[in-house]
């Protein structure tokens, strides 16, 4: 592998010549400039991150830890992440926590050793961040979160509007004329799935309906969670008429569960979802869903954290990006509205 000492002596020039040209940090004349840059183009060189971190206590990486792989929300805002700090000469390393605390801590650990420029964290369950990310502070690096935030968070972090898309997803029900309405949701130490369970409660509570207890069942953000506890809310009397599921994922998994018990969807059982996946305007019947942009999560996120590294040091930013409302097929009034109004 060709080094620093080929090329100069390729170039017939001093390996300290050769630094400066690769690193811009001095003036050297031009006919020498392109005759370094030549022999470098020669021989195949490639500077060595990690060498020029040491020297500058910094990287151009910035590492992104996420929580699960295969939840397919999570790629949308990895690639608007990417999508950012490729354009600012910068480069993604990404891990997965399989939404487990100890694995989060061993790669917040791991990743210090490589001198990232920055860090973009969306939290695992149980998350608590705070001496990691006052380590990394320290150290003069920026930790942003991005979609949940962690115990006692008080750092930089950009989230959606959660409880408003929930709150707007639940009077949207309300308004086709449904009166017993349950919900499934994420796990409640998560601060999305708090936020979309008090959105859904107070539309509710403007409506003046009772929500008993067993009308609210919590899960993972994942199909599986969202078939079983739907099998529980299908066996309640009287059964629910519509779902609001905390995510997608339980959403697919809820309208499994129904075709599995001989309902239909909207028929019997109106579906709503919350993050407006792709597949959602493919499922049968088509999921209504809260839409939030992944894609803007992770290039605000990503945006936020450059302005960190680049200096901004001005107090916290907790951005909120708003949600909209996607209406399809999994929606509809229910059956006694629709007999009264035929």
């Amino acid at each position: 592998m060709a080094n620093m000492k080929d090329i100069a002596k390729m170039a017939r020039v001093s390996l300290g010549t050769v630094s400066h040209v690769l690193n811009n940090s001095a003036g050297v004349r031009e006919p020498i400039r392109k005759r370094v840059l030549e022999a470098v183009h020669a021989v195949g060189y490639q500077p060595s991150q990690l060498a020029r971190g040491l020297r500058r206590d910094k990287t151009n990486m910035i590492g992104m830890i996420i929580p699960d792989i295969l939840n397919p929300f999570f790629p949308a805002v990895v690639r608007g992440a990417e999508d950012v700090a490729f354009s600012n000469g910068y480069r993604l390393i990404l891990c997965n926590t399989d939404n487990d605390h100890s694995k989060e801590l061993v790669h917040l650990n791991e990743l210090r050793t490589y001198l990232p420029a920055g860090l973009i964290v969306i939290p695992s369950n149980f998350s608590d961040l705070t001496a990691q990310a006052e380590s990394y502070r320290k150290a003069g690096t920026s930790l942003v979160c991005v979609d949940r935030l962690p115990r006692d968070w008080s750092g930089d972090s950009v989230t959606a509007d959660n409880e408003d898309g929930a709150y707007n997803a639940t009077r949207s029900l309300l308004r086709l004329g449904h009166k017993k309405l349950a919900t499934i949701t994420g796990p409640l130490h998560l601060t999305n799935a708090a936020e979309r369970l008090q959105g859904f409660r107070r539309a509710l509570r403007e409506a003046k309906l009772n929500l008993d207890p067993e009308y609210v069942q919590e899960t993972t953000f994942d199909k599986q969670g969202g078939y079983s506890k739907t099998v529980t809310l299908l066996r309640l009397i009287p059964r629910p008429t519509a779902i609001f599921a905390g995510n997608d994922m339980i959403a697919l998994g809820t309208l499994l569960a129904i075709r599995d018990a001989g309902l239909r969807c909207p028929e019997d059982v109106s579906i709503m979802g919350f993050d407006d996946l792709d597949i959602a305007e493919t499922t049968d019947p088509a999921l209504s869903s809260v839409s939030q942009s992944g894609y803007q999560l992770g290039t605000t996120a990503a945006s936020l954290l450059l302005e960190r590294i680049q200096g901004n040091s001005g107090p916290a930013k907790h951005i909120v990006l708003v949600t909209s409302l996607h209406l399809r097929n999994s929606t509809a009034a229910p059956p006694a509205v629709r007999l009264r109004r035929s």
